[in-house]
Formats: C-alpha cells, structure tokens, sequence
C-alpha cells in the first residue's frame, strides 16, 4: 500500500497500492473494497485524497511515460477520470494538499523548486491551475497550516510551510480584495472544529456524528480569558505595524468564476497578497510603513513616482513558446537579451538554448527550434554586451562555453563551442562580463573562488580568493576598477583585482542566507544589496562603498517570499526596477545619495507570473512617448516588451530633464591585455534628443488662460432696479423665443368645409 484517505464524513477510507489499484473500503460493513478499479498506471509512488464532503477522489502518480500527473476522479464510477493535469517528468513523489473550504489543491514533491496551485471544482473544468511558484530552495516537504491562524484581515486563504535544507518556508495565498476593511464572508465558510465529534468505540457502533464547524470570523470567536493579576499594570501596547494591500490581480490561469479565480501567492509569513519565484509567483505588496514615513517626514518624492509600466502591441510579442525550463538556479536571470537577440533557456535535455531574433517576432512555429546544444545543465548565460553575436554559457560541469550565433540568428543546431574555457574544480554559479574591457569575463563558482578570463586568448588571468560559503551574486564598479561580491556567509565584500587576490573591504552583509544580488549605484558611491532580513522579508540594502564594515546605512523591506528580488538599475534616472522570478510585480525605487535614499514608485503588475525579466539598451527607449526603461518579460510560453514611462503632459518636447547623455556601455573602451596592464576606460556618451524636438528646458512658458471670470465678479452687489432689468429682460427673451419657434399644432393642416358635408 503506498497511500490512503477518509472521506470527511467518515464513512469510507480509499487506498492506493503498488499494484496501480484504487480501492474504496466501507470498514464497518466489510473488511473487503467495496469498489476496485484498475486507476494508475505506473506503480511508482502515489497519493490519494477525498476531495470535500463529495464523493471524488483525487490521485497523484506517474504516468506510463513516467509523467507525473493529478487526476481527479468519482468514487463511484471509477472506470475513467472526471479531469488531469500534467506536471512534467520528474522523479520526485508528488506530495498533495487539499483544502475543503476553498478547494485549493496544493501540489509539490521533494526534490522540486516550484511548488503548484489548483482550483478544484465539481463541473468543468475539475482542475483549473491558480498558480505556479517557484522557490529557491528544492522541497523536502510541505504542510499546510490550520485554517483559524490565518490572517483573514488580509484575505489569506491559504497558508503552506515549505521544508527546505536548511529553512522552514511560509507561503502565503491571498485573495486580491480590499483588506482590513471587513470580514469577507464568502471566503471564509464555518471550517472544520477541533474537537472530536464522538470516539473510536461509538463510531464503530455506526455513529455518524460530524465534527462541529466553527467560524473563522475573529469577531464570533471566542474571546481568550483575562488571566493577569488585578494588581498587574496592562502591558504597553505595540504598535502594529501596517499591512500592505494590493488590489491587483495575482497570477491565475483559472476559468472558474470563484473569488479564488486571481488567487495570488506570497512566500513566507506575508501580511499582504504577493507573488514568489514561482508561485510566488511571486507574487504584491508595497514597501513598509517606515521607508514611507521617514520620506514624509524628510520631504522629498521622486519624480518618477508616477512611472507607469506597459506590455506593448501583441505584434512584438513571440508566443507559442514551449519547453521552457523554469528551473534555473537560483544566481541565474532566467533568461538574457541584447538589442538583436534573446536566448532562453529550454527544459529539453542537454542544456539546450533557443536564440529568437527580436526582428521575427511572432507566434513561433509548433516545430522544433534550431538551438544551442550544451551538452550539460545550464547554471548561467549572459550575452558579451560589446559583441552581440558572442554568448557565453557556463555549465554544471565547471566549464564555460563561447557561442557566436551566426547573422540572421540560428538556421541549425549549434554543438560545437568556439571556445572553451577551464579552470574551476566545481559547479559555476554565475558569469558577469567586464563594463569596459572587451573579452573580460568574471565566473564564480562553488569551489569559493572568483576568476577573471580573458576570451580573446582563452585564458585565465586572476584568481579571487577569500569566500567562506556560497557566492550569491557579484558586480562591477561601473569605471571597472572595482569587483564586489555578497556571500552566504553574511559578507559583503570589494575587490581591487588588479592589486590583490584578496578582498579590499568587507562588511556584513544581509542577515538571510537564501539569496542575494548587487549593483552599484549614484556613480559608483554606494552599492545596492537585494536579499533578506532575518524574518525572509526581501529587503533592499544601501551600503557605501568608502566604508563597508559600517554596515547599511539605509534599508527598505519590500515583501516575503522565496525568490531573489533581481536589480536593473539604470545610471541616467538613478532608477532600479526589482522583481523575482515567479513573481507578478515589479518594484521600481529612484535611489538617491542622501536620506532617505529609498524613493518608492509606482510599481507594474501582470496577469500572470514571469520568469524573468532582461532590459534593453537605453537607445531602445521611445522618447517621443518618455520612454525610459524598455524590458523584455518571459512567462511560461511568451515573451512580451514592456515599457516604462514617465507621465508627462508637453510630449511634443524633448524631456532633457529625463534624459541627461547617456553612456554608450555597448562599445568598449579598452581591450582586457589594456585593463590587466593598468589602463583604465571611459565610455563616451551620446545625447538622446531627435533632431527635429526641442529640449523642454527651452520651450517657451504657457500662458495660463483663465477659465471663470474673477470672484468679484460674482461677488458685485446688484441694486433692486438691476435685478428687476434682468429680469424683466429674462422673461422678454423666453416670450421672444416661443414667437420664434411655434407650437406644434400650428403647423397641422385642416379640414375643408365639403369634407364635413354629409
């Protein structure tokens, strides 16, 4: 036997064995099933669930292909399926949660890093997806937690504790609704009591009592009983902190019409409705109450609060994706792009990439795409941004590929590299190319060292030293003097590689240990470090980089969930556009060099979950329409464009104010033999202003034209013989009008008088 089930009433218990069998048992009348059907086909593992007070049954297993799938089925007629859902090939056993309430169905399985989400119902569709999140950290297990401790105030419906390695995950599932306002009833049927409805002895007597059903309305709760001293001081009050609220619909593919239907997720103890890598999808909550006070108390707002987010005409898009992997490590972007270009990542064995030129959009054919055949797991891939034909790809088996993707893009299936390059004894983590030094790359990897390569001769040429644990992220100074890394082991650290093999400085770092990433900011002054707090709140870090060991001197929690918040940060408008992968929303925060650094903007939703997010040449940007920032978004089977823009009414002039000459990081300004023996670069910049607009700072002023007459006009006092003259001439013009325009009836035509003759 590998799993059984009571239905909640009860009365029947159902197994599932190794023999692919489902039988249903009615103890107290017969030791024999009383139904038994030939269900699963493969005997590997499987799970079996009553669903409701219902009589269906849901199973999760392995198809013949050793597919694993859910399928839900009726209890008494078990010849066929009543609906499935696929989940890929996999070897874990798929581990299933039900809640009879909502009728939320939770699946995951050791070994995954994504956890789904189904809507189960009794007609069609039985099975509708609500949610896919993708977590850091591969499961061990999954528990849901009970109904009466969930924050109904928020419109949780949901909450599930993921077992990590090393963590114990919360993740949350709400329902976007305004919350805090009121109990939302329809959300929250009287659930199942705690106590037991009658004992083993008097059940088998054939009692069919049923545990009694309790609110989860806290204001119908019982109230807990007073049990402090009389003389005892009540304790200080604290002072709660405000819950984010988000209105926006989470991820959900479901047709169902159930408030559950825009169900979004949030990992970890969340008070607000957000969406995780993956499920996370990931999923929406607004920075904390105190990043907000300290910019109301100091005064200063960003001139891109109102920054508004937006996926371009369908025409851009590429659809009919499929095969996509959604489960890159976790120090991978998901995906990469150039201004030609985009390569992604495919679930298919041999760590294959398909290159889609941006110039084809369209809905790619149902056939197989020509790709890059690596060979072995993808860990990181990263286009060479001063050559947009070189891509490099770093492998799980410590080596790191160089592709040329030919004009015109793929026409054939790549298998051999231009190059190879080897050195690190293990897995690579990530790969970052140098900001101004042609073929200059940095790889780090889980032997705990950093190396810079040099493409052009295929060799390593520095070797970075100093790391205690798991390298999650690293970044170069945008003048390329400088290297920093943030670790597992609580460090942040900067190297000058040319002078040492050892960190210059180092700080502590982000006090969570499931992920972190940087970028340097405002010149080059601070570096900015997306990770989380000890509590898995993701959390955005400001140090500076003249003094790491002082620690942050500014911090701005954004949520909780499991996946990395993933920094673009853009040097003309100071800008940084943060999101997860697996999440709906994108952060976006102008980052100043004095307090309070953090200045939230308004953040961009989507429909459903993305699994990444690439950034495009600022020459890319329409700045007719104050473009700002293009991206490219990857879901489960699309790629769409999205821009950022800023609000702004006098469109018919160029908004120099918006776009100061930008850098033309695209070319290179050294060779990496230069960089190794000293030199050091400078990008060149280039104004973005077309030729036919005028700067804004030089359009001439409006002229305010009044729209009403002024107050006194209104205010005059009129003497009684004025009233009457108006008056009276009120009144000639309404008798002059009706002169004007005759009645009706006096346009009829008569009778002649013979006509009244008999």
């Amino acid at each position: 036997m590998q799993s059984m089930s009571w239905k909640q009433d009860g009365s029947l218990l159902a197994s599932s064995c190794k023999d692919k069998k489902l039988r249903v048992f009615d103890p107290r009348v017969q030791l024999t099933p009383v139904q038994i059907a030939q269900c699963l086909q493969n005997n590997k593992d499987s799970r079996i669930l009553w669903i409701k007070d219902s009589d269906h049954i849901l199973t999760t297993g392995f198809d013949q292909m050793r597919g694993r799938e859910v399928k839900l089925w009726d209890s008494r007629k078990l010849t066929s399926s009543l609906g499935s859902a696929n989940l890929g090939t996999a070897s874990g056993t798929l581990m299933p949660l039900f809640d009879p309430d909502t009728g939320l169905l939770i699946v995951s399985a050791k070994g995954d890093s994504f956890i789904d989400c189904f809507e189960v119902s009794g007609s069609e569709p039985f099975l509708s997806q609500v949610s896919h999140c993708v977590t850091d950290a591969p499961t061990r297990g999954v528990a849901a937690v009970p109904k009466l401790v969930l924050d109904v105030s928020s419109c949780e419906v949901m909450r599930v504790l993921q077992l990590t390695d090393s963590s114990i995950v919360p993740v949350n599932y709400h329902v976007p609704r305004k919350s805090g306002q009121e109990f939302h009833a329809d959300l929250y049927p009287d659930t199942v009591g705690q106590t037991a409805a009658m004992s083993a002895e008097e059940w088998w007597k054939g009692g069919d009592k049923q545990v009694e059903r309790v609110s989860v309305d806290p204001a119908k709760r019982p109230k807990p009983k007073d049990t402090k001293p009389a003389n005892q001081m009540p304790a200080k009050k604290e002072v709660p902190s405000r819950k984010s609220k988000e209105e926006s619909p989470g991820p959900g593919c479901s047709t169902s019409s159930s408030p559950l239907s825009s169900l979004s997720s949030s990992a970890a103890p969340s008070r607000s409705p957000s969406s995780t890598s993956g499920l996370s999808s990931g999923c929406l909550p607004s920075p904390s109450q105190s990043a907000k006070a300290i910019s109301s108390l100091l005064g200063p707002s960003s001139k891109f609060r109102h920054l508004q987010g937006g996926v371009l005409h369908r025409d851009t898009h590429f659809t009919n994706l499929r095969g996509l992997n959604l489960t890159t490590p976790g120090e991978c972007d998901g995906f990469c792009a150039n201004r030609h270009r985009v390569a992604v990542p495919l679930a298919t064995a041999g760590g294959q990439i398909a290159v889609l030129e941006l110039s084809q959009a369209g809905k790619l054919a149902d056939t197989g795409l020509p790709t890059i055949q690596n060979s072995v797991n993808v860990a990181d891939f990263t286009w060479d941004p001063f050559e947009c034909h070189r891509l490099v790809v770093a492998g799980d088996d410590a080596k790191i590929r160089v592709w040329l993707v030919p004009n015109g893009g793929l026409t054939e299936v790549l298998t051999e590299p231009k190059a190879v390059l080897q050195g690190h004894t293990e897995k690579i983590y990530s790969i970052k190319f140098h900001p101004q030094a042609s073929g200059l790359l940095a790889s780090s990897s889980y032997d705990l060292t950093v190396r810079l390569w040099d493409l052009e001769s295929g060799r390593e040429v520095k070797v970075l030293r100093g790391h205690n644990d798991q390298i999650f992220g690293l970044a170069w100074s945008p003048d390329g003097k400088l290297l920093a890394t943030v670790c597992k082991d609580g460090k942040v650290r900067i190297y000058d590689p040319r002078k040492s093999a050892d960190p210059v400085q180092e700080g502590s770092g982000p006090e969570g240990q499931r992920g972190a990433r940087l970028v340097w900011v405002c010149d080059g002054r601070y570096l900015m470090v997306s990770g989380f707090d000890c509590r898995s709140e993701r959390t955005l870090y400001l140090y500076s980089t003249k003094s790491l060991s002082s620690g942050a001197i500014a911090s701005a929690p954004t949520d909780v969930s499991p996946s990395t918040l993933i920094p673009f940060y853009d040097p003309d408008t100071s800008v940084v556009i943060l999101t997860g992968k697996g999440d709906t929303r994108v952060y976006v925060f102008e980052i100043v060099p004095e307090a309070p650094y953090f200045l939230e903007c308004a953040s961009f939703n989507s429909s459903e979950p993305h699994k990444g997010l690439a950034f495009l040449p600022k020459t890319e940007c329409d700045v007719r329409d104050v473009e700002v920032a293009r991206g490219l978004r990857l879901s489960k089977t699309s790629i769409e464009p999205v821009a950022f823009k800023v609000p702004r009414i006098r469109k018919e002039f160029f908004q120099d104010d918006v776009y100061p000459e930008t850098a033309v990081w695209w070319e290179s300004s050294l060779t990496a033999s230069a960089w190794l023996a000293g030199s050091d670069g400078k990008y060149r910049h280039i104004s973005l202003k077309p030729k036919d607009m005028t700067p804004v700072s030089e359009a001439p002023k409006e002229v305010q034209v009044r729209k009403y007459l002024p107050s006194s006009h209104y205010l005059e006092e009129k003497t009684d013989e004025q009233k009457k003259d108006e008056l009276l001439s009120a009144m000639i013009g309404k008798l002059g009008n009706m002169e004007e325009n005759p009645l009706p009836q006096e346009s009829f035509q008569g009778v002649d008088e013979d006509e009244w003759d008999d």
